[in-house]
């Protein structure tokens, strides 16, 4: 008898342990990236409690990257003084073609290599192009597999910038 009272308690503060809200959003992997500066390493840590952070993985090769390079660079100068920090880890390229690349965009942003996918399979990567936004929680707010053009990168960050609203 004890142990099923015990069982019963048990299951009952299991049932009342609060659960995350429903609209919680997923801690981003933290990951460190030796840019293609050869003199920086970024560490996605350092940005918490300071920074949005879009992190877009691309390639020499594909060619909505390419397509969409200009847009990548326009919204990373538009939203860099409003304090979102934008990377580009170039996947499956090899250094040569990653320069390339980025020198043929007029690419301002920090890049670096995932040959491997390391840190691209932490994401969920699936294929290039693929951006994930994460807020300055170090929450996923937004996944865009896909093309991102310059409006659906501002749908994903324009709220993340609102000031927040003062609770009383």
């Amino acid at each position: 008898m004890a142990v099923l009272r015990a069982l019963l308690v048990a299951l009952a503060l299991i049932l009342a342990w609060p659960s995350p809200p429903a609209w919680a959003h997923p801690a981003a992997p933290a990951f460190t990236l030796r840019l293609l500066d050869g003199k920086t390493t970024l560490d996605s840590r350092a940005y918490l409690g300071k920074s949005v952070l879009v992190v877009r993985f691309q390639a020499s090769w594909c060619k909505v990257c390419v397509r969409e390079a200009p847009g990548f660079e326009r919204a990373y100068r538009k939203y860099k003084p409003l304090g979102v920090e934008f990377v580009g880890i170039q996947v499956q390229d090899t250094e040569t073609d990653a320069r390339k690349f980025l020198k043929a965009h007029d690419a301002t942003y920090p890049a670096g290599l995932d040959p491997a996918l390391k840190i691209a399979n932490r994401f969920g990567f699936k294929g290039t192009p693929y951006t994930v936004v994460i807020s300055r929680k170090g929450e996923t707010m937004a996944r865009i597999q896909g093309p991102a053009d310059e409006g659906r990168l501002a749908r994903a960050i324009d709220p993340l910038l609102a000031p927040a609203k003062n609770p009383r």
